[in-house]
């Protein structure tokens, strides 16, 4: 197996499928970290639009998030027959992983959701918060990522940051009379995002070519979970009108397919402890988008969490510091 992706993993080739390291997580020969960084931060904020858009659809929590997914799959479509026309059928690996994402993904959107109505929104947002820690432990633990310092550092600032924009120092939270129940949901929440973003980076890095079909098998996974429960709870309600189709069209285009593409693209060529940091964007956003479109206004605290959290991101992303560094050969797999 070689130690290094060849040249035609940027497209530049023969059409020969690139050939990939067993754990995946090896940086795209030619591939730029600074764009890769900001492509990763323009996803996590346009997934910052997605819940302001579902609560303008005025559908419930497994409908929206079962339609997120199946209409995504509508957009995904043609660039679907694209590649595979040109790079032909995805390796049963990159499959796989996929699959498995989309599964976990699945459960952090039905968590999170639930987490919501029993803690309240600010302090579930803090909970899921958990991902920006247990992405850097996952990489570590199973591909041997080393965490970077100016990562330990910042994290106790995003922390500090997140609960803040969260409203945890200005919110209430909910009276459901389930506070253990959700808390419990939304730190799983956080580890599902994770587990997600794990297994998306190896199979985006099979073939790096491929920056739709990775993401569209997970969100197709995904889709099928969420029908699964939505079936068997019959909570489905699609009498939403004009107006709920088309915001729920909005959130499968710009807040699913074209998010978690970007964000695919990021986490494939940056390391764990650089990329991490920047999925505290996705709440900032949320917040902002909220004020903007909502006319939601945050509290002091809020946005001096927005403060702390954006230059905490800053400290443990911005710098000279070696991106998407190649992991030994030998290593665990995801």
């Amino acid at each position: 197996m070689k130690s290094e992706i060849p040249d035609d993993a940027r497209g530049h080739g023969t059409g020969r499928a690139p050939e990939a390291p067993q754990n995946g997580l090896m940086t795209p020969r030619g591939a730029s970290p600074t764009i890769a960084l900001w492509v990763l931060v323009a996803g996590c904020l346009l997934a910052g639009t997605s819940s302001t858009f579902i609560r303008l659809s005025g559908a419930n929590a497994v409908t929206a998030a079962f339609l997120r997914c199946a209409l995504a799959l509508l957009a995904f479509a043609p660039f679907i027959v694209m590649e595979w026309r040109r790079y032909g059928p995805p390796k049963r690996r990159m499959v796989v992983l996929s699959l498995i994402a989309g599964v976990l993904l699945a459960a952090d959107y039905l968590m999170y959701t639930q987490s919501v109505l029993d803690v309240g929104a600010g302090v579930a947002t803090v909970l899921i918060g958990v991902q920006v820690v247990a992405l850097p432990i996952l990489t570590f633990l199973f591909v041997r990522e080393r965490v970077a310092r100016r990562f330990l550092i910042a994290l106790p600032v995003m922390v500090a940051g997140l609960a803040l924009t969260g409203g945890l120092g200005s919110a209430a939270g909910s009276d459901s009379g389930h506070q253990v129940r959700g808390a419990i949901l939304g730190v799983l929440a956080g580890i599902c995002y994770a587990g997600f973003l794990f297994f998306n980076r190896p199979a985006g890095a099979i073939d790096p070519r491929m920056l739709f079909l990775p993401t569209a098998l997970a969100t197709a996974s995904s889709a099928v979970v969420l029908g699964a429960v939505g079936l068997g709870s019959r909570t489905f309600d699609f009498d939403i009108g004009v107006s709920g189709w088309f915001w729920l069209s909005l959130v499968a285009i710009l807040g699913q397919a074209l998010t978690f593409v970007l964000i695919a693209y990021g986490l494939v060529r940056l390391d764990a402890g650089r990329a991490a940091p920047i999925m505290l964007l996705q709440p900032i956003s949320a917040v902002l988008v909220g004020a903007l479109v909502l006319a939601e206004r945050p509290s002091l605290l809020q946005l001096l969490g927005i403060v702390l959290t954006v230059g905490a991101v800053a400290l443990a992303t911005v710098g000279p510091r070696t991106i998407g560094r190649r992991t030994e050969p030998g290593s665990a797999e995801a």
